[in-house]
Protein backbone atom coordinates (compact mmCIF):
# COMPACT_ATOMS: atom_id res chain seq x y z
CA UNK A 1 0.00 0.00 0.00
CA UNK A 2 2.34 2.55 0.87
CA UNK A 3 5.08 1.17 -2.19
CA UNK A 4 2.02 2.39 -4.18
CA UNK A 5 1.56 5.61 -2.10
CA UNK A 6 4.89 6.54 -2.60
CA UNK A 7 4.90 5.47 -6.44
CA UNK A 8 2.11 8.23 -6.85
CA UNK A 9 3.75 10.83 -4.83
CA UNK A 10 6.53 10.89 -7.07
CA UNK A 11 4.05 12.00 -9.82
CA UNK A 12 3.97 15.06 -11.16
CA UNK A 13 -0.24 15.30 -11.58
CA UNK A 14 -0.45 13.50 -7.90
CA UNK A 15 2.02 16.83 -6.63
CA UNK A 16 -0.05 18.96 -8.45
CA UNK A 17 -3.35 18.08 -6.72
CA UNK A 18 -1.49 17.87 -3.17
CA UNK A 19 -0.41 21.60 -3.81
CA UNK A 20 -3.91 22.61 -4.99
CA UNK A 21 -5.85 20.80 -2.38
CA UNK A 22 -3.30 22.10 0.57
CA UNK A 23 -3.85 26.16 -0.63
CA UNK A 24 -7.65 25.32 -1.29
CA UNK A 25 -8.26 23.89 2.00
CA UNK A 26 -6.08 26.64 3.96
CA UNK A 27 -7.63 29.05 2.45
CA UNK A 28 -11.52 28.03 2.47
CA UNK A 29 -11.09 27.44 6.41
CA UNK A 30 -10.12 30.89 7.34
CA UNK A 31 -13.14 32.46 5.91
CA UNK A 32 -15.09 29.60 7.05
CA UNK A 33 -15.79 30.33 11.15
CA UNK A 34 -16.64 34.07 9.86
CA UNK A 35 -19.34 32.27 7.67
CA UNK A 36 -20.23 29.91 10.28
CA UNK A 37 -20.47 32.87 13.07
CA UNK A 38 -21.91 35.46 10.62
CA UNK A 39 -25.02 32.69 9.81
CA UNK A 40 -24.30 32.87 6.47
CA UNK A 41 -22.62 29.26 5.72
CA UNK A 42 -24.93 29.09 2.88
CA UNK A 43 -23.19 31.49 0.89
CA UNK A 44 -20.84 28.97 -0.16
CA UNK A 45 -23.76 26.93 -1.73
CA UNK A 46 -25.05 29.52 -3.41
CA UNK A 47 -21.86 30.80 -5.39
CA UNK A 48 -20.69 27.60 -6.23
CA UNK A 49 -23.79 27.07 -8.48
CA UNK A 50 -23.17 30.78 -9.73
CA UNK A 51 -19.92 29.73 -10.30
CA UNK A 52 -21.62 26.36 -12.63
CA UNK A 53 -24.06 28.24 -15.04
CA UNK A 54 -20.87 30.52 -15.07
CA UNK A 55 -18.73 27.48 -16.64
CA UNK A 56 -21.62 26.52 -18.61
CA UNK A 57 -21.45 30.19 -20.58
CA UNK A 58 -17.95 30.19 -20.94
CA UNK A 59 -18.29 26.32 -22.50
CA UNK A 60 -20.90 28.20 -24.50
CA UNK A 61 -18.77 30.68 -26.26
CA UNK A 62 -15.82 28.33 -25.91
CA UNK A 63 -13.41 29.89 -24.02
CA UNK A 64 -10.18 28.64 -23.30
CA UNK A 65 -9.48 30.38 -20.12
CA UNK A 66 -12.87 29.59 -18.10
CA UNK A 67 -11.42 32.00 -15.29
CA UNK A 68 -11.77 35.13 -16.96
CA UNK A 69 -15.41 34.62 -17.20
CA UNK A 70 -16.19 32.17 -14.08
CA UNK A 71 -14.43 34.74 -11.58
CA UNK A 72 -15.84 37.91 -12.43
CA UNK A 73 -19.20 36.48 -12.98
CA UNK A 74 -19.31 35.06 -9.71
CA UNK A 75 -17.62 37.60 -7.48
CA UNK A 76 -20.67 40.31 -8.76
CA UNK A 77 -23.06 37.19 -7.79
CA UNK A 78 -21.25 37.43 -4.25
CA UNK A 79 -21.76 41.35 -4.06
CA UNK A 80 -25.57 40.88 -5.47
CA UNK A 81 -26.31 37.89 -2.48
CA UNK A 82 -24.64 40.46 0.19
CA UNK A 83 -26.91 43.58 -1.29
CA UNK A 84 -30.13 41.07 -1.60
CA UNK A 85 -29.35 40.08 1.71
CA UNK A 86 -29.74 43.00 3.52
CA UNK A 87 -33.36 43.90 1.55
CA UNK A 88 -36.73 43.57 4.07
CA UNK A 89 -38.24 42.07 1.06
CA UNK A 90 -35.45 38.97 0.74
CA UNK A 91 -33.82 38.02 3.33
CA UNK A 92 -30.31 36.48 3.07
CA UNK A 93 -31.56 32.56 2.71
CA UNK A 94 -34.09 33.26 0.28
CA UNK A 95 -31.50 35.70 -2.12
CA UNK A 96 -28.93 32.88 -1.41
CA UNK A 97 -31.76 30.19 -2.73
CA UNK A 98 -33.25 32.07 -5.44
CA UNK A 99 -29.83 33.22 -7.34
CA UNK A 100 -28.49 29.27 -6.82
CA UNK A 101 -30.73 27.61 -7.98
CA UNK A 102 -31.85 30.07 -10.99
CA UNK A 103 -28.04 29.62 -11.67
CA UNK A 104 -27.64 26.11 -11.61
CA UNK A 105 -30.80 25.85 -13.87
CA UNK A 106 -29.72 28.19 -16.36
CA UNK A 107 -26.22 26.10 -16.56
CA UNK A 108 -27.76 23.30 -16.64
CA UNK A 109 -30.04 24.24 -19.82
CA UNK A 110 -27.00 25.60 -21.45
CA UNK A 111 -25.24 22.70 -21.40
CA UNK A 112 -28.12 20.72 -22.77
CA UNK A 113 -28.42 23.26 -25.87
CA UNK A 114 -25.06 24.36 -26.43
CA UNK A 115 -23.65 20.16 -25.99
CA UNK A 116 -20.12 20.58 -26.89
CA UNK A 117 -19.53 17.11 -26.48
CA UNK A 118 -21.45 13.75 -26.88
CA UNK A 119 -20.79 12.81 -22.82
CA UNK A 120 -22.61 15.78 -21.48
CA UNK A 121 -23.72 14.09 -18.38
CA UNK A 122 -19.69 13.32 -17.48
CA UNK A 123 -19.41 16.81 -17.72
CA UNK A 124 -22.43 17.77 -16.10
CA UNK A 125 -21.18 15.03 -12.82
CA UNK A 126 -17.71 16.05 -13.19
CA UNK A 127 -18.20 20.04 -12.57
CA UNK A 128 -21.06 19.11 -10.12
CA UNK A 129 -18.75 16.83 -7.90
CA UNK A 130 -15.42 17.06 -9.05
CA UNK A 131 -12.57 15.33 -11.19
CA UNK A 132 -13.24 11.77 -10.61
CA UNK A 133 -9.15 11.97 -12.32
CA UNK A 134 -6.33 13.68 -10.75
CA UNK A 135 -5.07 14.01 -14.29
CA UNK A 136 -6.72 16.85 -14.81
CA UNK A 137 -5.18 19.49 -12.82
CA UNK A 138 -2.10 21.17 -14.84
CA UNK A 139 0.52 23.26 -14.05
CA UNK A 140 -1.52 26.11 -15.02
CA UNK A 141 -4.22 25.57 -12.54
CA UNK A 142 -1.09 25.25 -10.00
CA UNK A 143 -0.24 28.75 -10.06
CA UNK A 144 -3.33 29.97 -10.65
CA UNK A 145 -4.38 28.69 -7.45
CA UNK A 146 -1.04 29.56 -5.73
CA UNK A 147 -1.75 33.82 -6.86
CA UNK A 148 -5.31 33.49 -5.99
CA UNK A 149 -4.25 31.73 -2.19
CA UNK A 150 -1.80 33.94 -1.84
CA UNK A 151 -4.16 37.04 -1.90
CA UNK A 152 -6.63 35.68 0.17
CA UNK A 153 -4.23 34.68 2.83
CA UNK A 154 -2.81 38.13 2.55
CA UNK A 155 -6.14 40.08 3.23
CA UNK A 156 -7.19 37.89 6.02
CA UNK A 157 -3.64 38.53 8.15
CA UNK A 158 -4.55 42.55 7.06
CA UNK A 159 -7.25 42.48 8.08
CA UNK A 160 -7.67 40.32 10.86
CA UNK A 161 -8.83 42.81 13.05
CA UNK A 162 -11.32 44.09 11.54
CA UNK A 163 -12.96 40.76 10.10
CA UNK A 164 -13.09 39.70 13.57
CA UNK A 165 -14.61 42.84 14.95
CA UNK A 166 -17.84 42.32 11.94
CA UNK A 167 -17.98 39.03 12.85
CA UNK A 168 -18.40 39.12 16.48
CA UNK A 169 -20.52 42.84 16.84
CA UNK A 170 -21.03 44.34 13.68
CA UNK A 171 -23.28 46.91 15.09
CA UNK A 172 -20.40 48.08 17.44
CA UNK A 173 -18.09 47.80 14.72
CA UNK A 174 -19.99 50.41 12.61
CA UNK A 175 -20.56 52.69 15.73
CA UNK A 176 -17.31 53.12 16.38
CA UNK A 177 -16.39 54.42 12.83
CA UNK A 178 -15.83 51.11 11.03
CA UNK A 179 -16.90 50.33 7.58
CA UNK A 180 -18.68 46.71 8.35
CA UNK A 181 -20.43 47.24 4.37
CA UNK A 182 -17.12 47.61 3.42
CA UNK A 183 -15.59 44.56 5.27
CA UNK A 184 -18.75 42.72 4.29
CA UNK A 185 -17.97 42.88 0.56
CA UNK A 186 -14.67 42.22 0.99
CA UNK A 187 -15.57 38.75 3.12
CA UNK A 188 -18.24 38.01 -0.02
CA UNK A 189 -15.33 38.57 -2.43
CA UNK A 190 -12.61 36.44 -1.09
CA UNK A 191 -15.52 33.92 -0.36
CA UNK A 192 -16.06 33.71 -4.34
CA UNK A 193 -12.28 33.60 -4.99
CA UNK A 194 -11.80 30.75 -3.12
CA UNK A 195 -15.29 29.24 -4.51
CA UNK A 196 -13.75 29.57 -7.93
CA UNK A 197 -10.57 27.88 -7.05
CA UNK A 198 -11.79 24.87 -5.04
CA UNK A 199 -14.15 23.84 -7.57
CA UNK A 200 -11.77 22.26 -9.98
CA UNK A 201 -10.50 20.01 -7.39
CA UNK A 202 -14.18 19.55 -5.48
CA UNK A 203 -16.89 20.45 -7.76
CA UNK A 204 -19.94 22.77 -7.15
CA UNK A 205 -22.18 20.75 -5.14
CA UNK A 206 -19.34 20.04 -2.22
CA UNK A 207 -16.92 23.11 -2.20
CA UNK A 208 -19.44 24.41 0.78
CA UNK A 209 -18.32 21.36 2.64
CA UNK A 210 -14.71 22.61 2.77
CA UNK A 211 -16.17 25.97 4.20
CA UNK A 212 -18.22 24.79 6.57
CA UNK A 213 -16.75 21.17 8.11
CA UNK A 214 -13.37 22.42 9.44
CA UNK A 215 -14.78 25.74 11.08
CA UNK A 216 -18.13 23.48 12.86
CA UNK A 217 -15.52 21.13 13.72
CA UNK A 218 -12.95 23.45 15.56
CA UNK A 219 -15.96 25.15 17.14
CA UNK A 220 -16.69 21.76 18.97
CA UNK A 221 -13.07 21.90 20.70
CA UNK A 222 -12.37 25.80 20.76
CA UNK A 223 -13.84 28.91 22.02
CA UNK A 224 -11.74 32.02 21.10
CA UNK A 225 -11.78 32.84 17.49
CA UNK A 226 -8.12 32.51 17.02
CA UNK A 227 -7.93 29.12 18.11
CA UNK A 228 -10.86 28.23 16.18
CA UNK A 229 -9.50 29.61 12.97
CA UNK A 230 -6.30 27.99 13.39
CA UNK A 231 -7.52 24.49 14.37
CA UNK A 232 -9.73 25.19 11.66
CA UNK A 233 -6.59 25.59 8.67
CA UNK A 234 -4.91 22.82 10.17
CA UNK A 235 -7.65 20.22 10.07
CA UNK A 236 -8.70 21.18 6.77
CA UNK A 237 -5.39 20.45 5.11
CA UNK A 238 -5.00 17.23 7.17
CA UNK A 239 -8.64 16.37 6.06
CA UNK A 240 -7.13 17.21 2.45
CA UNK A 241 -4.25 15.23 2.49
CA UNK A 242 -5.80 12.82 3.92
CA UNK A 243 -8.98 12.41 1.65
CA UNK A 244 -6.22 12.63 -1.76
CA UNK A 245 -4.37 9.46 -0.10
CA UNK A 246 -7.16 7.76 0.47
CA UNK A 247 -8.13 8.52 -3.75
CA UNK A 248 -5.70 7.29 -4.48
CA UNK A 249 -5.01 4.08 -2.63
CA UNK A 250 -8.52 3.67 -3.23
CA UNK A 251 -9.21 5.16 -6.63
CA UNK A 252 -12.25 6.93 -5.81
CA UNK A 253 -13.01 10.46 -6.78
CA UNK A 254 -11.07 13.22 -5.19
CA UNK A 255 -13.62 15.46 -3.88
CA UNK A 256 -15.87 13.34 -2.61
CA UNK A 257 -13.13 11.46 -0.52
CA UNK A 258 -12.10 15.26 0.77
CA UNK A 259 -15.51 15.87 2.34
CA UNK A 260 -16.20 12.41 3.73
CA UNK A 261 -12.80 12.68 5.50
CA UNK A 262 -13.77 15.85 6.80
CA UNK A 263 -17.49 14.75 7.52
CA UNK A 264 -15.41 12.12 9.60
CA UNK A 265 -13.24 15.02 11.70
CA UNK A 266 -16.42 16.55 12.50
CA UNK A 267 -17.40 13.44 14.41
CA UNK A 268 -14.67 12.84 15.66
CA UNK A 269 -14.24 16.53 16.60
CA UNK A 270 -18.55 16.64 18.30
CA UNK A 271 -17.25 13.56 20.33
CA UNK A 272 -14.13 15.11 21.62
CA UNK A 273 -16.08 18.46 22.45
CA UNK A 274 -18.74 16.36 24.16
CA UNK A 275 -16.07 14.83 26.57
CA UNK A 276 -14.87 17.71 27.50
CA UNK A 277 -18.42 19.40 28.41
CA UNK A 278 -18.60 21.84 25.16
CA UNK A 279 -20.90 19.78 22.99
Amino acid sequence: MFEKLFLYLSMDFVIYAVIVSTLIALCSSLLGVTLVLKRFSFIGDGLSHVAFGAIAIASVFNLTNEMLLVLPLTVISAILLLRTGQNARIKGDAAIAMISVGALAIGYLLMNLFAKSSNLSGDVCSTLFGSTALLTLSEKDVIICGVLSAVVVVIFVLFYNKILAVTFDENFAKAVGTNTEGYNLLIATVIAVIIVVAMKLVGSLLVSALIIFPALSAMRIFKSFKQVTICSAVLSVVCALTGICISVLAETPVGATIVVVDLAAFGIAALIGAIAGRG
